[in-house]
Parts: C-alpha cells; sequence; structure tokens
C-alpha cells in the first residue's frame, strides 16, 4: 500500500465529473488499498478518487455504521469502498451540518444535507450492493458522491469560515 497526494483547490480535476469503473482487477484492489491508507494519514472520513486525481467513480468511507455508535467510544468503525455510487433515494428531511474537505483544507462550512439516503453502488469485487446511511454517515456519502460528480462542499453551503486554531498548550503556560 502507499500513500497517495490529495490534490487541492485550484486543481481542476475537483471541478470535473468523474467516469464510471469497468474493470475490477488486481490494479482497482491496490488503488482502493492506497486510498483507505490516504484517508486514514490525512485523516478524514471520506476520499473520493477526484481527490488523488483520478477521475474514476470510487469512494472510500470510514465511519460507524449505526447513527448510535456515534456515541459509544468503544464502537468499531466499518470501511466501505464503493464503486459507481449513486444516491436512488433521499428522505425529505433535511439536516444542517458543518463539514471539512481534505481537498479544502483551512475551510469549514454549513451545509444542509438530506438526513437519510439510499445508494446503489458496486463492492471492490464488482457485485451490486445497496446502502442505507443515516445522519453523518449519508453526509459523508452525499459529500463524497459530490466529488464524483465536481461539487464541493463550499458550493453548497450557505456559510463558509477558517476555524479557529486551537492553542497549543505550551502557549497557555
Amino acid at each position: 500500500m502507499a500513500l497517495r497526494n490529495i490534490v487541492t483547490l485550484p486543481d481542476p480535476v475537483l471541478k470535473r465529473k468523474a467516469h464510471a469503473v469497468t474493470k475490477f482487477d488486481k490494479d482497482l484492489q491496490t488503488l482502493l488499498n492506497d486510498m483507505v491508507e490516504t484517508m486514514r494519514e490525512a485523516p478524514g472520513v471520506g476520499l473520493a478518487a477526484p481527490q488523488i486525481g483520478l477521475l474514476e467513480r470510487i469512494v472510500v468511507i470510514e465511519y460507524f455504521e449505526k447513527p448510535e455508535d456515534e456515541e459509544k467510544e468503544d464502537a468499531p468503525k466499518k470501511v466501505w469502498a464503493v464503486i459507481n455510487p449513486e444516491i436512488v433515494k433521499a428522505s425529505e428531511e433535511m439536516s444542517i451540518g458543518v463539514e471539512g474537505c481534505l481537498s479544502i483544507p483551512g475551510l469549514v462550512g454549513e451545509v444542509e444535507r438530506h438526513a437519510e439516503v439510499h445508494v446503489k453502488a458496486m463492492n471492490r469485487h464488482g457485485k451490486p450492493m445497496k446502502i442505507k446511511a443515516k445522519g453523518w454517515l449519508a453526509r459523508i456519502f452525499q459529500h463524497e458522491i459530490d466529488h464524483l460528480n465536481g461539487v464541493l462542499f463550499t458550493e453548497r453551503a450557505t456559510r463558509v469560515w477558517q476555524p479557529k486554531q486551537e492553542v497549543d498548550a505550551e502557549q497557555e503556560v
């Protein structure tokens, strides 16, 4: 496995639509493993292939499977490696949350997203899969699928700002 470089604005690849994946071979498996490693190292909860400069419809996500697990300190996280994901159903209920992005460092924004989504995709071996996501997991899927369509969270945000830097403990003394 290898770390991949995360591209940042103003790289034009971030504004382009990704192409469907048709080959499920050893190279794809290596790419997925590299993406998971890169996402963890960044650190982030999701990474789309355009964020590493590849216009392919690939997303990796690592987060709690159930909304109630977010409150548990020892709850295991699940890794999703999804190919050609598509939102096929979205709740009417919306929620506003603060999002950031590995490709737009130093900015966060308030974004309104569907509270629940149903995603149709393929797994790393080309087998069809369906995912029902709620809460923050639904938000992560929507954010990453937006990347595949060349849409950044800043385009959906009602407000964008630079978060205040936390003061080092050494500086507090």
